[in-house]
């Protein structure tokens, strides 16, 4: 079954985004055949600006993300990884191009998908 990944990146080449600080979220399908795409981008609001943190802008980008198998950031807090955690959501802190890092995403759900 096809699954999507959400990817916080600059520039849509690098995994280089803290999860809250991402203003934009690359969506990537992956298909059962493993081949993946770009499907679109979602725009969201910082969650953590000048060293403050949104509780509601937190729980809006994790709504946003919620159809997302995973989600792929330079880095995350322990509240975020857990909120994106109750929405069955795996978060991974991967600072990489993004095709590399869809690969070893694809090769980590492949794995566990074989044990369930």
């Amino acid at each position: 079954m096809s699954y999507k990944i959400a990817v916080a990146s600059t520039d849509g080449k690098v995994v280089n985004q803290h999860f809250g600080r991402a203003e934009k979220f690359y969506i990537i399908e992956v298909s059962d055949d493993g081949t993946f795409c770009l499907e679109t981008t979602r725009e969201t609001s910082a969650a953590c600006t000048d060293g403050e943190h949104s509780d509601d802008s937190l729980n809006k980008n994790v709504s946003l993300l919620s159809d997302c198998s995973y989600v792929l950031v330079s880095r995350i807090g322990p509240g975020a990884e857990y909120a994106l955690n109750k929405k069955g959501i795996t978060a991974f802190a991967i600072s990489n191009y993004i095709d590399k890092s869809i690969e070893k995403i694809i090769i980590y759900h492949d794995r566990i998908n074989k044990t369930n």
